[in-house]
């Protein structure tokens, strides 16, 4: 076992320096854990490892955050939809885990935040208390997780003036006011990958972007570095494969059932004033809501479908054009002045790597699971707002198996990197997107290993989510990567 290396390279900066070096040593050298994938969990899994005393290196085919951690609603969930399907243990997790990023190791990145349920003619009055016992329900898990309500303030019920203040976009006629719920809620679902990456490193993780697992072994793995096709392996005592929807590829024992949410993007002169996040009621569906969630660059995002994925895997899934029809409908049906296809600046679509089971996607449990099979351990399921538990878990198991002299888990407790832009941004105002500098993108690629220009506008940013927006950046783009 060999712990963090000393010198420049110890720190939480990542860069295409760091990287070439850090290849060169993982070709060379024999770590304690290997993982694949860093999305949310296989980035947590470096950091729990690397935090542990342990050596990592961590790789993934494409960029930090690629897959399905950045396609999210950048919720952080208190678990209350899956107490209503009688998952008591997911729902528990789910608001420890809320809690523990709210409280101690991400208050920079995840804030408490308003949700309204509008009470139209559509949402009887029994409806309407049975949606509120189960807002008081959520509250009581809050307690139970010991989060602070002056963090995550209890449910309430809004007059329909109040409603119309928060969200002047609602239609009023027949509105008797709403329901007010508080949930977690992440700037960006992609920087709390970056900050989670950022932290590995700053313990002594390797993080490999643009290296993809061609072959996982007990004792490693054969990979190839993208950029530059060579191929190589690197050894470990014990391989963690974190690979998302993907991880299937590189085990065949594990079974997956893809589930496609879609999410839509508006500007925000389309959906104006929206002060609160709103529950919008899907028609047929008795405890699923579409949410419509104002962002902080003033765009507002408007989902999520549930819907069963056949067939390979793509590497960037698209948003279907009967999934956009299905959220404008839900969302009309609420508005005062309902919005067109033409209104909707960009489309997104993501995949939740479900356990496969009997029955429709949207009742799948979301519980993780850490098998043992291949030689080497795979860790799937799960959802965003549990990464941190089930890279926990990943890597108990994990030293179990190869007798690792490893430390007690730290992350619970343990603050993840800040993103100290403000220099930067100060130096290089030009606008590059809504709510972006041009020096915040040289800092992505001097501390946020930011390789070309997807990763700086479709991960590092979100100025990629709206193709206009995304056309106009490159050309600054390209610059920064010029140096």
């Amino acid at each position: 076992m060999s712990g963090p290396t000393p010198g420049p390279l110890s720190g939480s900066s990542l860069n295409a320096a760091r990287r070439a070096a850090e290849l060169v040593r993982s070709a060379e050298e024999t770590v304690d854990v290997l993982v694949v994938g860093l999305g949310a969990t296989g980035a947590g899994t470096a950091l729990d490892a690397a935090s542990r005393g342990l050596s990592v290196a961590a790789i993934d085919a494409h960029d930090l955050a690629f897959g399905t951690s950045r396609w999210s609603s950048k919720m952080i969930h208190g678990g209350l939809r899956y107490l209503a399907k009688g998952q008591v243990g997911v729902a528990r997790e789910s608001a420890v885990e809320r809690g523990i990023l709210l409280t101690r190791t991400a208050p920079h990145l995840v804030r408490a935040h308003p949700y309204l349920l509008p009470l139209t003619p559509a949402v009887s009055r029994r409806q309407a208390a049975l949606v509120m016992t189960g807002y008081r329900l959520g509250d009581g898990l809050r307690a139970a997780a010991r989060t602070p309500r002056r963090l995550l303030p209890g449910p309430s019920r809004l007059t329909a003036a109040r409603t119309l203040e928060a969200a002047p976009v609602l239609r009023g006629a027949g509105l008797r006011g709403a329901l007010l719920s508080w949930d977690g809620r992440l700037e960006d679902d992609a920087r709390l990958v970056v900050a989670i990456a950022r932290t590995a490193a700053a313990h002594g993780a390797r993080i490999l972007t643009r290296c993809r697992a061609l072959e996982l072994s007990a004792t490693g793995a054969r990979v190839r570095d993208e950029l530059s096709g060579q191929e190589f392996s690197i050894r470990a005592r014990v391989v963690i494969n974190a690979a998302g929807v993907w991880a299937g590829h590189l085990n065949p024992e594990v079974t997956l059932r893809p589930s496609r949410g879609t999410h839509l993007v508006f500007r925000a002169e389309e959906l104006p004033g929206l002060r609160a996040g709103l529950h919008v009621p899907i028609p047929g569906e008795s405890n699923r809501f579409a949410l419509v969630l104002p962002q902080h660059d003033g765009r507002v995002y408007v989902g999520l479908t549930d819907e069963p994925v056949d067939g390979p895997i793509p590497d960037v899934p698209e948003a279907p054009e009967a999934d956009i029809r299905t959220l404008l409908a839900v969302l009309n049906s609420v508005l005062d002045v309902p919005v067109t296809r033409d209104a909707v600046a960009g489309a997104y679509a993501g995949l939740r790597p479900l356990l496969a089971a009997e029955g429709r996607t949207a009742d799948l449990s979301r519980r993780h699971a850490v098998l043992d099979s291949g030689g080497f351990i795979t860790v799937v399921g799960g959802k965003l707002t549990t990464y941190r538990r089930m890279a926990q878990d990943a890597v108990d198991h994990a030293v179990r198996l190869a007798g690792l002299a490893a430390g007690p888990c730290l992350t619970a407790a343990l603050p993840l990197a800040g993103r100290a832009v403000h220099a930067y941004a100060k130096a290089e105002p030009e606008p590059a997107g809504p709510g972006v500098t041009k020096g915040e993108l040289r800092f992505a690629v001097e501390h946020e290993g930011a390789l070309d220009e997807s990763d700086l506008l479709d991960r590092r940013t979100r100025i990629g989510l709206v193709a206009a927006d995304r056309e106009a950046a490159l050309p600054m783009a390209r610059d920064v990567l010029r140096g």
